[in-house]
């Protein structure tokens, strides 16, 4: 998410820093960026010199130190203490009217602003995977959030070819508040033996959507999924309807995470 995030800022002409501590991480963004620039090059959706400029907007470091900026998108680990931590210390680096989003999809941007410097310019800025790709953003409002802030964040969406929503803080904020009993049912259907992953993803695309629930499970990362639902369920204090899944659970213990791990609810080995 952090790499998709970073291109569509590029792209969108601003200067870009990409923070990440691990070194081979940070390399693997690089190379990662560079070839997805190349192949819309080759796609002709950028020439040569775009592509070029884009590349010399884009910063790579693992030195927390160079990164002094206007606005940072968050998109680490979903725990909140470390969420917490980040921001606070790129609070000390950064001028007080340094924007802090936090792009979480389940996280509580109220608890995370509460416990922040200045926290009324903590903001929620949830992209959707692929961020290049997904044109919904979810700006999502604490207590505390300036106004100008929310502007800021609404504009910048806009500036990165992205529709904004509006939503206040809340458990799963929109859409992934209405997404859990699509996850959710799926897996049931699954874990009772009606039918298979397939079966299932196939049904409901052909009522028309562009993706199955185990093939967008997958595709978002089982375990950034089974997260999101632990987390709305915790917070809504426990509604049956919203149990989070054994079955995915359990994929998530194997390290079956889906399209990053090799194998999800498909095999995605490379065919010998």
């Amino acid at each position: 998410m952090g790499i998709g995030i970073a291109q569509v800022s590029a792209q969108a002409g601003f200067i870009t820093i990409l923070y990440e501590l691990n070194p081979a991480v940070l390399e693997k963004a690089q190379t990662t960026i560079d070839k997805i620039l190349q192949s819309l090059v080759e796609k002709r959706k950028l020439s040569v010199s775009e592509k070029t400029t884009i590349r010399k907007r884009l910063i790579f470091t693992s030195e927390l130190q160079s990164c002094k900026t206007d606005v940072i998108i968050e998109a680490i680990v979903e725990k909140e203490e470390i969420k917490i931590a980040l921001f606070n210390q790129l609070a000390e680096i950064n001028d007080s009217q340094c924007i802090f989003a936090s792009n979480t999809s389940s996280l509580s941007i109220n608890s995370i602003a509460a416990q922040v410097k200045n926290p009324e310019r903590v903001i929620g800025m949830h992209f959707f995977n692929p961020a290049p790709l997904m044109k919904l953003v979810e700006v999502v409002n604490t207590n505390y959030t300036s106004e100008e802030t929310t502007r800021i964040i609404t504009g910048l969406a806009k500036r990165m070819g992205k529709v904004p929503v509006l939503c206040k803080d809340s458990p799963g904020f929109i859409v992934n508040r209405v997404a859990r009993p699509f996850y959710i049912e799926a897996l049931r259907l699954a874990e009772e033996g009606i039918s298979d992953f397939s079966t299932i993803d196939t049904l409901v695309e052909a009522t028309g959507f562009k993706m199955g629930p185990f093939k967008l499970m997958d595709l978002i990362g089982n375990d950034i999924n089974y997260t999101v639902s632990c987390s709305v369920y915790e917070q809504l204090n426990r509604p049956e309807r919203l149990k989070p899944s054994p079955l995915q659970k359990e994929k998530v213990e194997k390290g079956e995470l889906g399209r990053k791990t090799g194998k999800g609810y498909y095999d995605y080995s490379p065919i010998p």
